[in-house]
């Protein structure tokens, strides 16, 4: 399964978002802004919009969490169905929880 232009693109601005703020504590930025307060705060608001669109966006870089999100988009499509089963009964349950007392 291949990698989304969605999850590389996502990555990569959030890879140069933070490079910047870490070069910004030292004095160095990537984007430099010297126009005023103003242009200093939508810098920031910017680069914390990217960074909370990168975290809150579901980014599957393994394998597993490839599979994961096509088994998903099966479910919700209807492909697939999916009827779990408890690994493990009620009894089983209440001896598990005896045996812990004990």
């Amino acid at each position: 399964m291949k990698i989304s232009k969605g999850t590389i693109i996502r990555a990569i601005a959030l890879a140069v978002v933070l490079l910047n703020l870490i070069l910004k504590a030292f004095g160095k930025p990537l984007i430099d802004f010297d126009e005023g307060t103003a242009m200093y705060w939508l810098e920031a608001i910017i680069e914390i919009a990217i960074i909370v669109v990168g975290f809150w966006k579901n980014n599957s870089f393994s394998e597993a969490a490839k599979r994961a999100d096509e088994f998903l988009k099966e479910l919700r499509s209807g492909e697939t169905e999916w009827n779990y089963e408890p690994e493990f009964t009620e009894e089983d349950e209440e001896e598990i929880i005896e045996s812990e007392v004990e």
